[in-house]
């Protein structure tokens, strides 16, 4: 198919001792069998794809259900700061008015996600009671804040690409 058996046309001295003219490989291949099949491939492929991705058309019915709820909502943010100070939003609260706080915006609000400010310098148990009253006062899906760029555990400086 892409190789074949050329004769070598003798010229001159070959001729005169008698050889006749020997098979030798062709060195050079023929891909326009290859391109025609590639062609060939790729229009059918090119025809098939559209068919594999259509849907059902159907008519979907009409309910009076209400839509998913969207983020309407500003989310609920608790600030520990270095001196252990508990800001709720913007409001500083003193840490025994933080659960009957709480508990109140949860009752007006739909969605019980709170994201979790601390100061890197606060003691671990301070954030580990702070997020026990984010869970008393009924929120439970609690979201640790951080900032990009710090040290990862593999020694290379998080977010910078090292």
């Amino acid at each position: 198919m892409g190789a074949g058996v050329t004769q070598s046309q003798g010229s001159g001295p070959q001729r005169r001792r008698g050889r006749r003219g020997r098979a030798r490989p062709m060195a050079e291949i023929n891909v326009t069998p290859f391109v025609d099949v590639m062609m060939v491939l790729l229009i059918i492929f090119m025809v098939a794809a559209p068919l594999l991705t259509v849907g059902v058309p159907v008519e979907l019915p009409r309910t009076a259900a209400q839509a998913l709820p969207s983020e309407t909502e500003e989310p609920l943010t608790v600030t520990i700061d270095a001196s252990g100070g508990v800001t709720l939003q913007s409001t500083e609260i003193a840490r025994d008015d933080l659960i009957p706080r709480l508990r109140a915006i949860a009752a007006e609000r739909a969605d019980d996600r709170v994201f979790l400010r601390a100061d890197g310098a606060v003691p671990y148990e301070t954030v580990a009671q702070v997020m026990g009253a984010l869970n008393a006062g009924g929120f439970s899906s609690i979201g640790l804040v951080t900032d990009v760029g710090g040290p990862a555990l593999d020694g290379a400086r998080g977010g910078t690409g090292n």
